[in-house]
């Protein structure tokens, strides 16, 4: 990979924080420089003032702002897509804080090998995560990077689509290439283009050594809507999720958490792991079933409320 190359940065956010005001400080902070930073916001009058001078303080950024009803978890990152120009462009969420000042030139050394298609980081738990969150990204995030392709199928089985947006790279000539991400998507818009990108004979790189902060410490009604639209986004590409399954990794993480709850001394902590994985699980089970369910039901499970609300008719609803 030449040395010149170059690297955009797409953001959506929706009512950025202070995490974001940090992810923005440590890209200015990067051993290797962005060509641009894009950023998509959803509703201009949600972004607090300290936002935008944070923002307006970043070298070489575009902001433009949509309303919340236009969002969209694949159509608003191919848009933005549209407009990148550099090399690479690397997809990051909008509380993705990097762990250091070599994020971007590790994502971009996950390139060396030119089959590679996808690059995407390690995510850290920030310090406030509970023992069970800090756990899975361990599981989900290991130590050791993998460069990944279809023949590992049969032994990774989903996780070999695996690919998170929470921060990935993205070789723009493959991209353009295979035609991008997909029109619109609840969920997994980064799982569903790694799986078109490995059918192809890319490669998906897992890059350790890139790594961001980036956990959540959801509710059990939170988790159980965030796997209602992932069950729902794999029922609706079966031609991606058909026949590799992802209950028994699932079943395998909670196994292994609370293997480590009680070892590590976190006992107390087991009867919220047993609910948050009875939600999960739930959430999923309902996903897979979205279209046997009414347009009221589905309003009330979906995380995404936009894209629900789009799928089903409904009403006007705001994101829970």
């Amino acid at each position: 990979m030449a040395a010149e190359q170059t690297l955009d940065i797409i953001i959506p956010t929706y009512r950025p924080g202070d995490k974001f005001i940090r992810l923005l400080d440590m890209l200015k902070r990067q051993t290797i420089p962005y060509h641009e930073l894009i950023v998509v916001n959803t509703e201009e009058s949600m972004m607090d003032e300290r936002v935008k001078a944070a923002l307006m303080s970043m070298p070489r950024v575009r902001l433009s702002h949509i309303p919340q009803s236009e969002f969209d978890h694949a159509g608003t990152r191919r848009a933005a897509a549209k407009g990148a120009k550099a090399d690479y462009f690397v997809c990051m969420t909008d509380d993705a804080v990097p762990a250091d000042i070599y994020l971007l030139e590790q994502l971009l050394k996950g390139f060396e090998e030119s089959d590679t298609a996808i690059v995407y980081a390690r995510q850290l738990p920030a310090k406030d995560t509970n023992e069970a969150e800090k756990f899975t990204r361990r599981f989900n995030y290991p130590d050791n990077s993998r460069k990944k392709t279809i023949n590992d199928l049969k032994t990774l089985g989903i996780k070999t689509y695996f690919a998170s947006n929470v921060c990935c790279a993205y070789d723009r000539r493959v991209y353009e290439e295979l035609g991008g991400f997909i029109e619109s998507a609840v969920f997994n818009e980064d799982m569903i283009y790694a799986a078109g990108a490995l059918k192809a004979g890319y490669a998906v790189f897992y890059q350790a050594k890139a790594r961001v902060i980036h956990a959540h410490n959801y509710t059990a009604m939170q988790q159980l809507r965030r796997n209602f639209d992932l069950g729902m986004s794999q029922e609706m590409h079966p031609e991606v999720f058909a026949g590799v399954h992802s209950e028994g990794e699932g079943i395998r993480l909670v196994r292994e958490t609370a293997r480590h709850l009680v070892r590590t001394g976190h006992i107390p902590e087991i009867p919220r792991l047993i609910l948050h994985s009875g939600c999960k699980y739930l959430g999923y089970r309902l996903g897979k079933a979205w279209k046997r369910l009414p347009a009221s039901v589905i309003m009330r499970l979906a995380m995404n409320k936009t894209f629900a609300k789009r799928l089903t008719g409904a009403g006007k609803h705001e994101n829970a």
